[in-house]
């Protein structure tokens, strides 16, 4: 293992489940080796003040990306920073935090692949990409719920931050080595059951992936777990696709390929060996197993482990 930290990073619209990835990776490398980034934290106003002013969170000029980017920096030669807060729930800064890196730093949030400094301090880097009708019910669900608004206070929100999204969000997605979308199957079930969702992983050649073909025959285009060829931002591209109802038996495979070429992932490999892989919280309360959530942890957690023998 390499002496500096790895870092990884997680960029994707708001809502789009980035710090529910996030909370994952960090429990299957251990809590205690990891430390969690959020550029929310680097706003350059609050959330009066750019009301106020009539600029959201998610454009440039609203945080302060020379920050970022150089405590990215930092953070990857092993140096502390101290760090802003950003309150989501009162909108206002809390005192800043001195933060010191662990063997790992996850770096989630909006902005984060903005700048050519901020993407060359990455070791990986995942863009999520879920389809927007089913971020737009996430984001209702968490805004209402653990931020203070109302319903249609999040609708409106969504609607005037569109343009910001087409024009600094979503073309971040071209820089990531992995892009990462959850979405509902095709046969209707509700994209509120997140326990049902099917995810795509598409695997861009920019960083050396686990040869998947090994698995076939035990995968196949019809199976629920499938390795398939197509095409992302016009280019060729290897894509893993795992349906939500697909079995133990058949992520099984997958598990013992990744496991087997990073020993110490080794020990996260049974899926009955770890219980915090692949949680989430359904719509009444009850904690479920995903297994698409639970193999894209591991995969990513994979590309963590790989960098960091790599540097070694």
């Amino acid at each position: 293992m390499t002496n500096r930290p790895i870092v990884l990073g997680i960029v994707g619209d708001s809502a789009a489940g980035k710090t529910t990835l996030t909370k994952g990776i960090a429990q299957v490398l251990g809590e205690e080796n990891v430390t969690v980034i959020c550029t929310d934290d680097y706003h350059r106003y609050d959330r009066q003040q750019r009301a106020e002013m009539g600029i959201s969170a998610l454009h440039p000029d609203c945080n302060y990306l020379d920050i970022i980017q150089q405590h990215l920096g930092l953070l990857r030669s092993g140096q502390s920073i101290l760090k802003p807060i950003y309150n989501h729930t009162s909108g206002n800064f809390d005192p800043p935090e001195y933060i010191k890196p662990g063997k790992f730093v996850i770096v989630e949030g909006l902005l984060g692949y903005s700048t050519r400094g901020m993407r060359d301090s990455y070791d990986v880097r995942v863009y999520l990409a879920p389809p927007e009708d089913l971020r737009h019910a996430w984001k209702i669900k968490r805004d209402t719920r653990k931020r203070g608004y109302t319903e249609a206070q999040v609708i409106e929100q969504i609607r005037n931050r569109e343009s910001d999204s087409d024009e600094y969000i979503r073309p971040q997605r071209q820089w990531a080595d992995l892009v990462v979308s959850f979405y509902p199957p095709k046969d209707g079930t509700s994209p509120q059951n997140d326990l049902l969702l099917n995810v795509k992983l598409v695997l861009r050649p920019t960083i050396p992936h686990p040869d998947l073909s090994v698995l076939n025959p035990n995968m196949d285009e019809n199976g629920a777990v499938r390795l398939v060829l197509d095409r992302d931002m016009g280019k060729p591209v290897d894509v893993l696709e795992i349906d939500g109802h697909a079995t133990a038996e058949q992520v099984l495979a997958v598990e013992r390929m990744l496991c087997n070429e990073v020993p110490y992932l080794g020990q996260f490999c049974s899926l009955e060996g770890d219980p915090n892989i692949g949680k989430i919280v359904g719509t009444t309360g009850e904690t479920l197993q995903s297994y698409p959530l639970a193999l894209t942890q591991l995969f990513i957690t994979y590309h963590m482990l790989k960098a960091a023998n790599v540097q070694a």
